[in-house]
């Protein structure tokens, strides 16, 4: 089984910063890519991003595309969504997600965190 746990979320103006962190324990060695997905209420559900923990392969959203960075540390099983320029829409419940690595730089995510909140708003 795999655990994945998020940190990081929290309240911030627009223009700020915040740092997710996702530390994932279990049995991961037939996962190879993670990934950052985030749900609004009253919007469809949306990833953020994915990396592929076998190489340096990443995938963005245009929404996030030169604001956010996705990296990951493998020794200490930890994936990083550094969050730039934030803005009122990237409000959402940000989920932690882990799976395997496929065409067109997705992640086939098979498991899921428990979520963090972000609220920007001045």
């Amino acid at each position: 089984q795999v655990q994945l746990v998020e940190s990081g979320g929290g309240s911030v103006q627009p223009g700020g910063s915040l740092r997710l962190s996702c530390a994932v324990s279990g049995y991961t060695q037939s996962l190879n890519c993670m990934g950052w997905v985030r749900q609004a209420p009253g919007k469809e559900r949306e990833v953020v991003a994915n990396i592929y923990t076998g190489g340096s392969a990443t995938y963005y959203a245009d929404s996030v595309k030169g604001r956010f960075t996705i990296s990951r540390d493998n020794v200490k099983k930890t994936v990083y969504l550094q969050m730039t320029s934030l803005k009122p829409d990237d409000t959402a419940m940000y989920y932690c997600a882990a799976g395997l690595w496929q065409y067109g730089r997705r992640c086939g995510y098979k498991y899921w965190g428990q979520g963090t909140q972000v609220t920007v708003s001045s």
